[in-house]
């Protein structure tokens, strides 16, 4: 795999090298001289409500410049992933040379190629560019009030900013309005002025970002609400199980003071009474340390790139937060390994290698499985999201040859290093019965209820991150991100112990899977806010943006309650553990 990869990433870097010889112009170190060409990248055109839907650049009928082309190639897995296609435009543009208003190509405008407008112009197509990695976005065109005459922009007015030898800011303006009518020449056209700019170069993705928005009232609001709700909780649930669990110690000690006949005589009840079954091996203990481990790996993965996001500015390059993403994600399988293979082991499972490998692909497989759905429709429509066979078999080869040999590290260190099963309590041979109680202690109700309070700390957050990755805004405010998920973690783990010693109290031992649920819940209802987001905050439309959006956000939304369903089962887990070791039992 080694091997593999330093040879792909030379026959890249060679790539790159000779089409930077081509050019001359210095993307990766963004330095230039003057006289020194600039490339301006055609990427993607679509409908302006759909922001997933694109399509190359060229696929419109537009003409291309006579410069000689340049071919791109994908120099991240996270850019051929989200759909990048990197065409040159053909245009002479070279570092602080201007250039006039000067005609660069024709359209030959036959009937097919007037449709094709007709239908961009009317699903408000819009289109990117890159100059130096800044991107620039503009309009095909617009129609008429009436909506029966269309119009074409058909001249690009390009302002660049620099500051010494690096490009700091680009801005266009369309202009040249041209009605679009069958068997016509249209002439396209671009100007180049070049000014001087106070920018820096480490600030200037400063004007993509949107303040206003990110830093509302509203936001802050929402942070301070959820703290409040996590003093609130932390305090009702420290105060009311500190108190009742000292009673119930002081009743457990009473109890072991009595002789035989008065505590037969005496009404016995409570979490104590579990002790023999509470640390029995959950139902489908493969399928359980296999989620508590991928839980596990996830809640690292969003801790490690959030951290890395805050650190570095990681949206002001193509494709990567997906890339860093995928990498670290890979990086951190043994943590997936160690704690799937020590809970496995701890419960006495035997199948250690099975649950290894659900362990390693149950969230990969989740995600491929639904890529690929999406990439037959991408396929269908032609869009630049179909995901490239070259990309499909690079991820396989991740899974395979990086994942999968070190979740088995993780789950043989798991299992050596803590898959002893040393619970306080002996497990009885035979389980006890389960008492009738009332309706509301079902662990079925537990856990639809027990979702609600998570939600209700990260919905507003929901938003914002919604916002950033469906519409038009870069999220950049990792911090409140940070909050976020340390805010979740706390009420998830608060919310499972209360639940988890009503249903002990009631003498139910299936606490297991009920913490997972009830934590794992707060999934549902993001998914269930996502439908909301759909029709009321967005204008999308059709079967392709339509299948992308719900199918990417079941897979957040599974993700995310596999994690929660991890952090809750952990803390609880050591509740339990904690409260049990120190009653004294026969």
């Amino acid at each position: 795999m080694g091997l593999c990869r330093w040879t792909i990433e030379v026959v890249v870097l060679t790539t790159v090298f000779s089409s930077l010889l081509l050019v001359r112009a210095d993307e990766h170190e963004h330095k230039y001289i003057d006289k020194e060409e600039v490339v301006l990248w055609m990427n993607t055109v679509g409908p302006y409500h759909n922001r997933q839907e694109t399509y190359k650049y060229f696929s419109l009928p537009f003409c291309v410049g006579t410069k000689k082309t340049i071919s791109h190639y994908h120099e991240t897995l996270g850019e051929a992933l989200q759909g990048v296609e990197l065409e040159f435009s053909g245009l002479d543009i070279k570092y602080t040379d201007e250039v006039m208003q000067t005609t660069y190509c024709d359209i030959e405008l036959d009937k097919p190629k007037k449709d094709a407008f007709v239908y961009a112009i009317k699903n408000h197509y819009w289109y990117q560019m890159y100059i130096d990695d800044l991107p620039i976005w503009g309009i095909v065109g617009e129609a008429d009030e009436n909506g029966e005459d269309y119009y074409l922009w058909t001249y690009k007015k390009l302002e660049i900013g620099y500051n010494g030898n690096r490009i700091v800011d680009v801005n266009l303006t369309s202009e040249g309005k041209v009605k679009l009518v069958p068997n016509t020449r249209i002439p396209m056209s671009y100007s180049v002025k070049w000014k001087k700019s106070d920018v820096k170069f480490e600030d200037r993705f400063d004007k993509y970002l949107d303040p206003s928005f990110f830093q509302h009232r509203i936001h802050w609001f929402s942070i301070f609400n959820s703290f409040m709700m996590v003093i609130f909780l932390v305090g009702l649930v420290s105060m009311i199980l500190m108190r009742t669990l000292r009673k119930d110690y002081a009743r457990y000690s009473k109890e072991e003071e009595m002789d035989d006949m008065d505590r037969d005589l005496g009404d016995e009840y409570g979490w104590k009474q579990v002790h023999g079954d509470v640390f029995r091996p959950s139902s489908h203990p493969l399928i359980f340390s296999s989620l508590i481990g991928s839980g596990c790996q996830i809640f690292s993965v969003s801790l490690i790139v959030i951290i890395l996001a805050m650190i570095e500015d990681l949206y002001t390059e193509r494709g990567s937060m997906l890339s860093t993403a995928i990498f670290v994600y890979a990086a951190t399988s043994p943590v997936n390994g160690y704690f799937g293979g020590s809970l496995y082991a701890k419960q006495g499972g035997r199948r250690w290698i099975k649950q290894m490998f659900i362990g390693a692909f149950l969230i990969p497989a989740m995600v491929c499985g639904t890529a690929f759905f999406i990439n037959f429709i991408a396929i269908y429509y032609h869009a630049s999201r179909a995901i490239p066979f070259g990309t499909m078999v690079a991820v396989c080869c991740i899974c395979f040859f990086v994942i999968l040999p070190l979740n088995l590290v993780g789950t043989i260190l798991g299992r050596n290093l803590s898959g002893q099963p040393n619970f306080p309590c002996r497990v009885n041979a035979v389980p006890r019965p389960i008492p009738e109680k009332k309706w509301f202690m079902e662990p079925a109700v537990i856990v639809c209820l027990g979702g609600i309070l998570p939600f209700g700390s990260i919905f507003i957050e929901m938003y914002f991150i919604f916002t950033s990755f469906w519409a038009y805004k870069i999220y950049y405010v990792y911090g409140f991100m940070m909050l976020v998920l340390v805010i979740l973690c706390i009420v998830t783990v608060c919310v499972t112990i209360v639940c988890t010693y009503f249903l002990l109290n009631a003498e139910d031992y299936r606490w297991q899977w009920t913490s997972f649920l009830s934590a794992a819940s707060t999934a549902v209802y993001v998914y269930m806010y996502s439908f909301y987001y759909y029709f009321f905050k967005t204008k999308m439309y059709g079967l392709f943006q339509t299948s992308f959006y719900f199918g990417y956000m079941a897979v957040f939304s599974t993700a995310l309650g596999i994690m929660c369903g991890a952090v809750g089962y952990m803390g609880t887990s050591a509740f339990v553990r904690k409260i049990y070791t120190n009653v004294k039992i026969d």
